[in-house]
């Protein structure tokens, strides 16, 4: 049974970087594809970033386009999100997805197994 742990959420100012891990445990995480997605309270869960088992494909919400970056580490077997010029409507609880389809997908309900989630919170 595959399990994500997300970390390195953090408070930060607007204009700071930041990089958040998930770690893969149980399975390669090239057996997955694998995504970020974001919620603030009483929202829906909103797609971030998406990345193929292959790597060969991301795909990245408009909303961040330009600023954040997705990417696998193989050696860590992790999945990372790397956020540049953080806003402060960037603040969430940001989630790593898996889905045995290996594919990327923009939905939430594609995706079988959550990490736990890691607060990221940006001031102005």
């Amino acid at each position: 049974q595959v399990q994500l742990v997300e970390s390195g959420g953090d408070m930060v100012q607007a204009g700071d970087s930041l990089t958040l891990e998930c770690a893969v445990s149980g399975r390669p995480s090239s057996d997955y594809g694998m995504a970020w997605f974001r919620q603030v309270r009483d929202k829906a869960r909103e797609f971030v970033a998406g990345i193929s088992w292959s790597s060969l494909s991301t795909e990245i919400a408009d909303s961040v386009r330009g600023r954040f970056t997705i990417s696998r580490d193989n050696a860590k077997n992790a999945i990372l999100l790397q956020m540049n010029r953080v806003q402060p409507e960037d603040t969430a609880v940001y989630y790593c997805g898996a889905q045995n389809r290996r594919l990327i997908s923009t939905e939430e309900d594609d995706y079988e197994v959550w990490g736990q989630g890691t607060q990221v919170t940006v001031s102005s």
